[in-house]
């Protein structure tokens, strides 16, 4: 097998191809750490009577999503033979909507699900697909590979992005990690998708840039795996233990 590549040319002897999203088919550029986020965010929830300092916003918003992350994975680890890797994801919705909940505020899930969306947007500077990759979807598709996502992510962000970006329509299923309460690299996520699809590994490349949770996960789960070192990959992750590997990545190319 000829590891190193010096072209993101994906092999096509697969029947399967699972791909990461942001770092691998999309590239992101986000700060939640500007003070102009939490001054607009502190405005939004003023808006509706919750009223809070910037830095209160903040402090608050980390500590929420802190201690949610500790308690569904004390209960992940519930299970003992998953205890070893439980990554818990908390659906981020809870915490926007629990923000509101702190200053007495009666809110619905709606205006819970604007306002991470409002958040979302402050904290993006760009958003864009990676050049090359509707070509290689397309291709893929073209012979006849099944196509799906598996992706740390929260749906209340990922999905509008997706569908602003026009790449879900390439995809056989989409499974965001939030909806599971559990990200890669927990085998748990990996099996939501090989159980529902009938998934063989042997017969399936997953493509990510994160060693840890993208080729450790999907080489437990049994399926090959193909990184790409990109812009948002880890520091110093090289992705040696992966099958193909793609140093320097900053486009998607096919044989013609």
């Amino acid at each position: 097998m000829d590891k190193k590549r010096q072209l993101a040319v994906l092999p096509e002897n697969y029947d399967t191809y699972v791909f990461d999203l942001y770092g691998t088919l999309v590239d992101i550029r986000t700060d939640e750490e500007r003070k102009e986020v939490w001054q607009k965010l502190a405005l939004f929830y003023g808006y509706y009577g919750a009223c809070y300092e910037p830095g209160e916003l903040w402090d608050r918003y980390e500590a929420l999503v802190a201690g949610r992350e500790r308690a569904l994975k004390a209960t992940l680890e519930q299970e003992p033979r998953y205890a070893h890797e439980a990554s818990p994801e908390i659906e981020i919705t809870e915490v926007f909507l629990a923000l509101f909940e702190e200053k007495n505020v009666t809110a619905d899930r709606a205006l819970a699900v604007h306002a991470g969306q409002f958040f979302r947007i402050l904290t993006t500077e760009y958003v864009r697909v990676y050049p090359g990759t509707e070509k290689m979807l397309a291709h893929l598709k073209a012979l006849g590979k099944r196509i799906y996502l598996l992706s740390n992510a929260q749906r209340i962000f990922t999905a509008h992005e997706m569908r602003v970006l026009k790449i879900a329509d390439w995809f056989d299923d989409i499974f965001i990690s939030s909806d599971y309460r559990t990200k890669k690299p927990d085998i748990r996520f990996f099996r939501a998708l090989t159980e529902k699809h009938g998934i063989c590994g042997e017969k399936t490349l997953f493509v990510g840039n994160d060693s840890r949770t993208d080729i450790a996960g999907a080489a437990q789960a049994g399926m090959d795996t193909f990184y790409v070192r990109s812009n948002i990959s880890p520091e110093n992750d090289c992705g040696d233990a992966a099958d193909y590997q793609v140093d320097d990545f900053e486009e998607w190319s096919v044989v013609e």
